[in-house]
């Protein structure tokens, strides 16, 4: 059961990374149109993306795009969302870091751009009882959201760091499983699996639901503890055809960042309002306080941690090395925060400002 669990799963993340990757681009240049008519965005029910929760129970991004209807789309993990913005079938999408750059390069910088950060922190390793250092890890088996999102190219790129061996297609010194997340609670609790790199609030629901102890939180492995989790990307063509909806989605997107920053009391309600709209069930109050305090919301994508990620995700095989020079475009972000009378964000070079 093990077996087929993880060929199942590892066969599916293969077919999303894989037609998740090539972005349909064209080479005619894009003209403003205007408002768009309608914008489709996608997100992920998790605590990284309580930007995107908040925005959209409290109305904030529907309130700033005016007359543009607005529709959503949930995700699991992000190749999936990339698969579905490189069809066209999304415009833009609140995503980690890896999928981001990973479609950005295949598609020689024409797929998409990143135009705000949403939030930082809020990932770790966690595992079973009997695993407390990375010495105890050989033969185990460790899921992740997806082949080749954020927290696999995490994992990986650590597993690596400590000498171990992981594939793409299973096997290796340790057997890294990309598995839904609901259902890596699930084959934890049965013992299935020995752990898993996750964000938020699934670390805190394996830790006080399923008993598991965090090993390595991500904090620990960058520069002061910051790396971006969730950033809101926008297809570039859409970007080009319709800035003045791209820059309404900002301003909703800003309000909503600035809300759950000076409401902290009252964001785990908000956020559970969303959750169980979307899912039919509310994260428990000790999970969603615990994931709460692992996570920072900034608009500010860090964008000097990319080169950092993109060297990761080749070192650990499932990445293709490019130039990330347009990734970002924070210059509709940055005419947001000047009206809100906020610093402006860089683009670290990479794009612009």
């Amino acid at each position: 059961m093990r077996n087929s669990l993880r060929l199942g799963a590892l066969m599916l993340g293969t077919v999303l990374l894989l037609s998740g990757c090539a972005a349909t681009a064209s080479t005619e240049p894009a003209t403003d149109q205007g408002a768009a008519d309608e914008l489709r965005l996608g997100y992920f029910d998790n605590v990284t993306h309580a930007a995107a929760l908040v925005g959209l129970e409290n109305g904030f991004i529907e309130e700033a795009l005016g007359d543009t209807t607005l529709s959503t789309q949930i995700f699991n993990a992000g190749p999936a969302a990339i698969e579905a913005l490189s069809a066209g079938a999304i415009d833009a999408a609140y995503i980690g870091p890896s999928p981001a750059v990973n479609t950005f390069i295949q598609s020689g910088g024409q797929s998409a751009v990143i135009v705000a950060g949403a939030a930082s922190g809020g990932a770790a390793l966690v595992v079973r009882d009997g695993i407390d250092s990375p010495a105890d890890l050989a033969g185990t088996i460790l899921a992740t959201p997806q082949l080749g999102n954020t927290q696999d190219v995490a994992l990986r790129a650590w597993l690596g760091d400590e000498g171990y061996t992981t594939s793409t297609t299973g096997g290796g010194d340790v057997n890294v499983s990309p598995t839904e997340n609901a259902q890596t609670l699930t084959l934890f609790q049965s013992g299935q699996i020995d752990g898993a790199w996750l964000p938020e609030p699934w670390v805190s629901r394996l830790v006080l639901e399923a008993g598991a102890h965090v090993l390595v939180n991500e904090a620990s492995r960058w520069k002061n503890g910051d790396f971006p989790t969730t950033v809101l990307l926008v297809r570039k063509a859409f970007l080009e055809e319709h800035p003045d909806t791209v820059q309404a989605l900002l301003e909703g997107h800003v309000t909503a960042v600035d809300w759950l920053t000076a409401n902290p009391a009252d964001a785990a309600t908000v956020i559970n309002a969303k959750l169980t709209a979307d899912t039919g069930k509310a994260l428990a109050d000790d999970v969603l306080a615990r994931a709460l305090t692992e996570v920072t919301f900034n608009v500010d994508p860090l964008a000097s941690t990319f080169p950092v990620s993109l060297a990761e995700a080749v070192k650990a095989g499932i990445g293709k090395d490019g130039d990330l020079n347009g990734l970002f475009n924070v210059a509709l972000l940055n005419a947001v925060l000047a009206k809100h009378a906020e610093e402006p964000v860089s683009a670290g070079g990479l794009g612009t400002e």
